[in-house]
């Protein structure tokens, strides 16, 4: 503190010094002849160091220098660069995410991360719990009636493994070499679910536990995120899609947030600010298309989400829309998002700077999400 105090006053000095140079590169700039008097007025009032350090600090930006000399860059994921989590390989299971196992008390995980960031509720009837600093090191965990984990799942590289899988590295054609063929047959209660066998995922019962790994067909169908629940908690889900309700629909629409800003940070981009109001310009479209059984990004009435987004007051200069429909979690609506090059486009753009989420649901508790991007 008393090292950048002695700084500021060598600055001032210089500045008081220097004056006539600094108005007429300020005048060259065309800088706003009120900034130029108020700083005047500062340089003979001591009280207002801090202050005056801010002006002069906007002033310097403006001509390209920050107070330390740096040329200004531009951060585009506004982000101090996060430790690497030292991950250590699994003792009880196949698997493991943050270190963390199936089975580990809440108090053990608590006491080792601290609160989770984010509580949401899921489709199996209990809470996601999401961890990560601004959207690096993300993963999410769920826990049973015993308060111990039930459920995993991340899209960053904070998987390991006893096998050698990795996210980012493995190949779905290794995956399937280690692990033998996925699951292609489900049931629920007294229906048996067939699963699509070229789908962009494969599931494994493993270690008395449903494992879900997903595969990004846009990098060579590497493994991109995993998703492990425990087979207790997954045979308590006595139906394919969970009775709808305001909390999961809530539910789904942060976790949808939470999962495109952890992509966005995985691509080097800035995080995404959450946005209400255009959150309820969604919810209205997915209800629209939830109650009138269609799925498209012009309603009924052929107002397209820009005209919607208009007309609901929502000021922007760029925007766009995502739209999913049927998957059974924001999980599996994300990645398939990821997977379709124009969606993926819109979660990975750039110059984005707000999302909001709605989702609604049909009377077959199938889920339809909007998302709705856009900058100002």
């Amino acid at each position: 503190m008393m090292f950048r105090l002695l700084r500021l006053i060598v600055l001032l000095l210089l500045l008081y010094i220097s004056w006539p140079f600094i108005t007429k590169q300020l005048d060259q700039y065309n800088i706003h002849a009120n900034f130029v008097s108020s700083l005047k007025e500062n340089l003979e009032v001591p009280e207002t160091i801090s202050v005056l350090y801010d002006d002069i600090q906007q002033m310097l930006n403006q001509l390209g220098f920050q107070l330390d000399g740096m040329p200004l860059t531009e951060d585009k994921s506004n982000e101090v660069p996060q430790k690497k989590v030292e991950l250590t390989p699994p003792s009880q299971q196949t698997f493991s995410i943050h270190n963390i196992e199936l089975g580990n008390a809440k108090t053990d995980i608590e006491h080792n991360l601290g609160l989770a960031k984010r509580i949401s509720l899921n489709e199996y009837g209990t809470n996601w719990h999401a961890y990560h600093e601004n959207y690096h090191n993300f993963f999410m965990v769920m826990y049973d009636d015993n308060n111990q984990a039930a459920g995993l799942y991340t899209n960053q590289d904070l998987l390991n493994s006893t096998n050698g899988i990795k996210i980012g590295t493995t190949s779905k054609e290794s995956v399937r070499s280690i692990l033998g063929d996925p699951i292609t047959k489900v049931q629920k209660g007294m229906v048996i679910y067939q699963l699509q066998e070229d789908s962009d995922n494969d599931l494994f019962l493993l270690d008395n536990a449903y494992v879900t790994i997903f595969y990004d067909k846009h990098e060579n169908n590497t493994v991109t995120a995993i998703q492990i629940v425990s087979k207790t908690m997954e045979d308590n889900k006595k139906d394919f899609y969970t009775e709808a309700s305001p909390t999961l629909k809530e539910g789904f629409e942060y976790q949808m947030f939470d999962l495109t800003n952890a992509a966005r940070v995985n691509h080097q981009l800035s995080v995404l600010t959450w946005d209400d109001h255009v959150r309820e310009t969604a919810r209205e479209h997915s209800t629209d298309m939830a109650t009138n059984n269609y799925f498209d990004h012009k309603n009924l009435q052929g107002q397209s989400p820009f005209d919607r987004m208009k007309e609901d007051s929502v000021r922007f200069h760029t925007a766009g829309e995502n739209l999913a429909y049927g998957q059974l979690s924001s999980i599996f609506a994300h990645e398939g998002l990821m997977n379709s090059l124009g969606h993926r486009e819109n979660i990975l753009r750039q110059d984005y700077e707000y999302l909001g989420v709605g989702v609604a649901f049909n009377e077959k508790s199938q889920p339809y999400y909007t998302q709705n991007y856009y900058a100002n």
